[in-house]
């Protein structure tokens, strides 16, 4: 063990804290049960602050605490692009997504693929982001955070999985999206608290005592290397998970990285992904939830410093670690204060436990709303609805738990889980904009590039692995387009138009926003600018 008595004492009162306001917020009002509204939207009540911090609180969790941090250790700070053009794609789903997915006044990403298509490419898509969810997303998050808890703690394993699979279960289960959310704004502010901490402690050994700025601008003249945001072809050479090395550039394309496939992935997760974009249904209004967008894309600006300098610094420390997922765990358990430690695993247990609380809150919600109603029974009550939604939050627990000691395989699991995200977001990618914009897409072109993405992405892998996965996302992003306007073309369908109806006023918004975005994209060309 290597947390102190005080540190326990900080994280158990961390753990009470959450479980009861989670209680609390989910207690039942008199007069009033609970209704699918209420359990997978929060009734359609949040306010921007919750919706930003929820957002984050999802986001972040041992995947990028423990994940990015080892592609930092690894890659540098390249590997924050994931970070800051995620800022810069939530004022885009902000405005061009947000609008019209309200308007709609769905549930599910699936439910809005039916309205614009048809059944099959909804019950398609819902099966492959089940999929997605439980054994890449879920799975990967707990498989880091247990083996954060291993490194830290000296925690088995196996009990560590188990453990915050209980925790999370604990307080998310029964309160649903609005437990979640309303704890995830006391669990952002732990995250952020805790893991500034860390990065302070960690430049302060780096300087030998000296503070953050010394130890930030010794950083930079140790390992200059590190700080190159655009890379070069066989200029970084980092392990490949089997004893050898691979080229860095496989993973970070240089300037693909800004024009390519990385759009593809953050449009797809920020906007297309049930397990984010599910803050943003639940808001009060359409400009609560920009707010809320453009507030998390702050949030974003300021992660690096949090889950990929940590990962940076251990590698200029010469981090006795066997692998690169090793890094924020070793800073952690060598240089954080006794008290400021515990906090610190707070901050890292809350980024866990939130983002397993998030995504059991949105495979219930698909599976409940697009597969058990729509397959198992149309006439369920609302109370079974809620029912069957807490009991697939447990199941698909239970199948991660199983699942995760297999990611041990993986040097960087941050990268495994993109690259094998990518395998859908290319094609559902294709299909969500070609229902935007595209009159003449149908529900066959859908179906086939629903398919076909997973196709394409094997094949490329498969056949011309000297591709990056970025790259490759990119193509078949592409192709995917592509595919659904040729089909479309040769197989029109005979259901009426269900096209989007769009015009410009759906995406006027308010010049609060608008100066506040700015503010956001002025940063991130700043930063680009200085570490070309």
């Amino acid at each position: 063990m290597t947390l102190s008595t005080i540190d326990f004492i900080v994280f158990a009162l961390y753990g009470v804290s959450i479980i009861s306001l989670a209680l609390w917020v989910s207690r039942k009002k008199d007069g009033h049960e609970t209704n699918s509204g209420d359990y997978f939207l929060a009734g359609k009540s949040l306010p921007w602050w919750a919706i930003g911090s929820s957002l984050i609180a999802s986001n972040i969790s041992a995947e990028q605490f423990i994940g990015m941090s080892g592609s930092g250790f690894a890659l540098g700070m390249a590997i924050a692009s994931y970070e800051w053009m995620a800022a810069a794609t939530l004022l885009i789903v902000a405005v061009v997504f947000l609008p019209i997915f309200l308007e709609k006044n769905i549930f599910t990403m699936p439910q809005f693929l039916e309205l614009r298509f048809d059944k099959r490419v909804k019950t398609v898509m819902a099966f492959f982001w089940l999929l997605v969810f439980i054994f890449v997303n879920l799975t990967s998050i707990l498989y880091l955070g247990a083996l954060a808890m291993e490194r830290i703690m000296g925690m088995d394993f196996t009990f560590a999985v188990i453990g915050l699979a209980i925790f999370a279960a604990v307080y998310s289960v029964y309160g649903g999206l609005k437990a979640v959310a309303l704890t995830d704004v006391v669990q952002v502010v732990v995250l952020v608290v805790g893991g500034l901490l860390t990065t302070y402690f960690a430049f302060n050994e780096l300087s030998d005592g000296a503070g953050f700025l010394a130890g930030f601008n010794m950083l930079l003249e140790r390992v200059p290397e590190k700080f190159d945001m655009i890379l070069e072809p066989g200029a970084l050479m980092i392990p490949d998970g089997s004893g050898g090395l691979k080229d860095a550039y496989m993973d970070l394309p240089g300037l693909g990285v800004l024009l390519g496939g990385m759009w593809v992935a953050n449009l797809y997760y920020w906007g297309c992904n049930q397990y984010i974009i599910q803050r943003a249904l639940a808001a009060k209004s359409l400009p609560e939830a920009q707010k809320g967008l453009v507030f998390a894309a702050y949030l974003k600006m300021i992660l690096p410093l949090i889950v990929v300098i940590p990962g940076i610094i251990a590698f200029a420390l010469s981090a006795d670690i066997s692998k690169s997922d090793e890094a924020y765990p070793w800073l952690l358990q060598n240089f954080i204060p006794t008290g400021i430690k515990g906090l610190a695993f707070a901050a890292l247990v809350a980024a866990i436990v939130s983002s397993l609380a998030s995504m059991m809150n949105s495979i219930s919600t698909i599976f409940t709303m697009d597969i058990y109603r729509e397959y198992v029974n149309k006439d369920s009550s609302e109370k079974q609805l809620v029912k069957i939604g807490r009991s697939v939050s447990v199941i698909a627990l239970i199948i991660a738990v199983f699942m995760a000691p297999s990611l041990g395989q993986f040097d960087q699991a941050f990268q495994f889980i993109q690259e094998f995200t990518g395998f859908i977001s290319p094609g559902a990618l294709a299909i969500f904009l070609a229902g935007f914009f595209l009159k003449k897409a149908n529900a066959n072109g859908a179906l086939a590039a629903s398919v076909s993405t997973f196709i394409f992405s094997a094949v490329a892998k498969m056949w011309f692995p000297q591709i990056p996965f970025l790259d490759r996302m990119g193509w078949v992003f592409l192709l995917s387009l592509g595919l659904i306007i040729i089909v479309s073309l040769l197989f029109p369908t005979k259901k009426e138009n269900l096209s989007i109806q769009i015009n410009a006023a759906q995406f006027s918004t308010q010049t609060s926003f608008k100066l506040w975005s700015f503010g956001v994209l002025v940063l991130i060309i700043y930063l680009y600018a200085i570490w070309w």
